[in-house]
C-alpha cells in the first residue's frame, strides 16, 4: 500500500505562483513514477504532469507547458509541482498519483492522494 498526501494548495491571484507537494509513504518510492492531475467542477479529471523515477523524462499537458514544473526528491519521498503564471482556468482540485509506468493515462496509476484545492482569482 502507498499513501499519498498533497499539500500547498490555496487561493492566489492570476499571475501568481504556488508549489504543491505530495508526500508518499508505504512502498518504496524511488522506483515508481509520479503524476499530477486536476479536476475542475463539472469537468473530467485531466493530466497535468508526470515524472519518471529518475527525474527525467517529464511529461506536461500543453495547457501548462512552460508554466508548471514537476520535480521529485526521492530521499524525501516527495514530488512537487511548481506552478507559475497561474490563470483562473487552472482552478481545480489537484491530485498526485503513483504508478509503475510513465504515462498521461489516469487509469494506469495505482494510488491517488485526496487532492488539494487550487483557486486562482482574476
Amino acid at each position: 500500500q502507498v499513501q499519498l498526501v498533497e499539500s500547498g494548495g490555496g487561493l492566489v491571484q492570476a499571475g501568481g505562483s504556488l508549489r504543491l507537494s505530495c508526500a508518499a509513504s508505504g512502498r518504496t518510492f524511488s522506483s515508481y513514477f509520479m503524476g499530477w492531475f486536476r479536476q475542475a467542477p463539472g469537468k473530467e479529471r485531466e493530466f497535468v504532469a508526470a515524472i519518471s523515477w529518475s527525474g527525467s523524462p517529464t511529461y506536461y499537458a500543453d495547457s501548462v507547458k512552460g508554466r508548471f514544473t514537476i520535480s521529485r526528491d526521492n530521499a524525501k519521498n516527495t514530488v512537487y509541482l511548481q506552478m507559475n503564471s497561474l490563470k483562473p482556468e487552472d482552478t481545480a482540485v489537484y491530485y498526485c498519483a503513483y504508478g509503475k509506468i510513465l504515462t498521461r493515462a489516469s487509469g494506469l496509476y495505482d494510488y491517488w492522494g485526496q487532492g488539494t484545492q487550487v483557486t486562482v482569482s482574476s
